[in-house]
């Protein structure tokens, strides 16, 4: 069943050759998609990876029963100590009423309780949570659902989240979002070990984990070791919690678990700052230059240039040979490649000469391929879905700097020096001396007097891209710009940097973002692939990893209502010394249908 369901999605959004198949299967196909059977299979299908890894299936006896089987817990403490001010509670968008009474957890108790030595205590009483009114996005990923940050932040920083905690907790709403509080969120998992269901949160896991001698995590490699770890984690060290810097694709291990995994926290307006500020943000594995303004009042000339370094992550680079007229200034820069993985990156600037304008940049290095939208399933539904807005992002199409340069202008000029020289009569001279006394000789010489003259050459980069979408050519019923919903499309764009410039100035065009409707242009992304590099690149999406035939296609959802469907774009990484040129751009195809009408059932001849 698991097998033809697979087949149903694959077919329905790749189809080949002729659609309209006869075969008995295609009837069990629909047979299977519109009864309860579906809904119940989905709940049961296993310990599901969702980290880019193997699929870890799991059994009765040890099983994930569904996605769905997830939940955060949410406790209210002080802003300033960390002190707990209303008791955890649990949340989850999953009625559990069937099984909440012989589920076995570890009572309510939060990840700053069991640092401080609180005990995990095994309870088997009727487990007590809450169903939003508004539901949660998930947390926890799957291979079919992964999770959105984006969403989860602008979920949890809601008033109608607060108002949901303080609902529950008893808290006053307004003490709740003075900036005296904070919220601590922990993801929950429901699954089933040893036959019996569990609800535990990322810390109560390792920590049952140790109790079990590892058992728990060898069941469940992935999805507790992996997934649920790995659901959230600090970007900022907060409440003597760590950030987490390490593995985001990998199981982690029990100790990770206990000391700094599965937490999240929510600040409030006038709370103390806990996320960062960064004066620059890049992309991983990507050529940048980072830069600054050098300026003097005194004059730097070729007899002693200045030299700015550059220093980060334990490499120095340098600007060597800079000159500056008297009360002059110019950019400074570095043109470097980012590392291979993300994180923070402090870059510390200084000079021999003159001053600068900054000498310290604090840039955050991040990865643009960690949230590419999920694998869409047939029955996938948005009820209620609004058309969004096309975003409007700022482009900056061209940018212009310079540099300062000096030769030296001669200025020859005749210094006298006057010297006596004695004549037969001796040194001395009476006042009605003669030539022959002596004389006076001028003994001087020609000196430069010169002085330095300046230039500035001026230099700019303009930018210009265009992007294109049209149906696959996977699609069968595709007709120019239209095509019906459930099928995939293709993604290019190209991106020119035009510059008399050094190279050394200025980089190529390297990346390219784009952005959906059915995910309000926000949640989930493609980062295309630079599939011609240069100063004219050009990008496609990258293989679709759920792609049968392995295309580079992105599936548009089977429930996207008829109309418009605009891909958003951005362009950007061409890096200047005067910063980074960037462009927006967009394209629209229509849709009109859906994938279902491709297909008809009838008897076999």
């Amino acid at each position: 069943m698991a097998q033809a369901m697979l087949l149903f999605g694959r077919i329905h959004f790749e189809a080949g050759g002729n659609v309209k198949r006869s075969c008995i299967t295609i009837v069990l196909i629909f047979i299977m998609l519109f009864s309860g059977t579906l809904t119940a299979y989905a709940e049961g299908s296993g310990n599901v990876d969702g980290g880019g890894g193997s699929l870890n299936h799991g059994t009765k006896s040890y099983n994930w029963p569904g996605n769905t089987y997830q939940g955060v817990r949410v406790t209210v403490v002080d802003a300033q100590t960390g002190g707990i001010v209303a008791e955890p509670v649990d949340f989850t968008n999953k009625n559990l009423s069937t099984v909440a009474g012989n589920m076995f957890h570890f009572g309510k108790v939060s990840k700053l309780q069991y640092r401080d030595g609180a005990a995990l205590t095994l309870q088997l009483s009727d487990y007590t949570y809450y169903v939003p009114d508004n539901p949660m996005p998930k947390v926890i990923s799957s291979n079919s659902s992964k999770a959105s940050i984006a969403q989860i932040k602008r979920y949890f920083c809601s008033e109608g989240a607060a108002s949901m905690v303080a609902a529950k907790t008893g808290m006053d709403m307004e003490r709740l979002t003075d900036g005296s509080c904070k919220l601590v969120i922990e993801p929950i998992i429901y699954l089933i070990y040893n036959n019996l269901y569990f609800a535990m949160t990322v810390t109560e896991a390792g920590l049952y984990n140790r109790m079990t001698g590892g058992d728990l995590g060898a069941h469940f490699p992935t999805v507790v070791m992996k997934n649920l770890a790995l659901a959230l984690f600090l970007e900022k060290a907060d409440l003597g919690f760590s950030a987490y810097t390490g593995s985001r694709t990998t199981a982690r291990t029990t100790d990770e678990m206990v000391q700094t995994l599965g937490i999240g926290i929510i600040s409030y307006k006038g709370a103390p700052p806990t996320e960062a500020v960064y004066d620059a943000i890049y992309r991983i594995d990507t050529d940048v230059i980072t830069s600054t303004t050098l300026s003097t009042t005194d004059e730097i000339n070729n007899d002693a240039r200045a030299t700015v370094t550059f220093s980060m992550g334990g490499k120095n680079y340098q600007m060597t040979g800079v000159v500056l007229p008297k009360n002059g200034s110019q950019l400074v820069w570095v043109k470097w490649h980012t590392p291979s993985e993300p994180g923070e990156i402090t870059i510390s600037i200084s000079t021999n000469k003159g001053r600068l304008a900054t000498t310290i940049v604090r840039a955050n290095v991040v990865d643009l391929n960690e949230n590419p939208p999920p694998d869409p399933m047939a029955d996938d539904r948005y009820d209620g879905y609004i058309r969004p807005s096309l975003p409007s992002g700022q482009n900056v199409t061209g940018l212009s700097w310079g540099v300062w340069r000096c030769w030296w202008h001669a200025s020859w000029v005749w210094v006298p020096d006057w010297k006596w020289e004695r004549g037969n009569h001796g040194a001395s001279c009476p006042d009605d001396c003669t030539s022959s006394h002596g004389r006076w000789v001028d003994k001087g010489e020609w000196k430069d007097k010169g002085w330095y003259d300046y230039a500035w050459d001026s230099y700019s980069a303009a930018l210009s891209a265009t992007m294109r979408i049209i149906p696959d050519e996977k699609n069968p019923t595709a007709a120019g710009t239209v095509l019906k919903s459930g099928y995939g499309i293709n993604m290019t764009a190209s991106a020119q940097v035009v510059s008399g410039a050094p190279s050394g100035h200025i980089t190529e065009p390297q990346t390219a973002v784009a952005y959906f409707p059915e995910f309000q242009y926000t949640d989930y992304w493609r980062l295309l692939e630079r599939t011609s590099p240069g100063y004219s690149a050009a990008f496609q999406f990258r293989v679709n990893e759920y792609s049968t035939y392995g295309r580079r296609t992105h599936f548009t959802p089977v429930w996207f209502p008829d109309g418009n469907y605009t891909v958003y774009a951005q362009v950007m990484d061409a890096w200047t010394p005067a910063g980074m040129l960037q462009i927006h751009l967009s394209d629209t195809l229509t849709v009109h249908g859906n994938l279902f009408s491709d297909w008809h059932v009838r008897p076999i001849n």
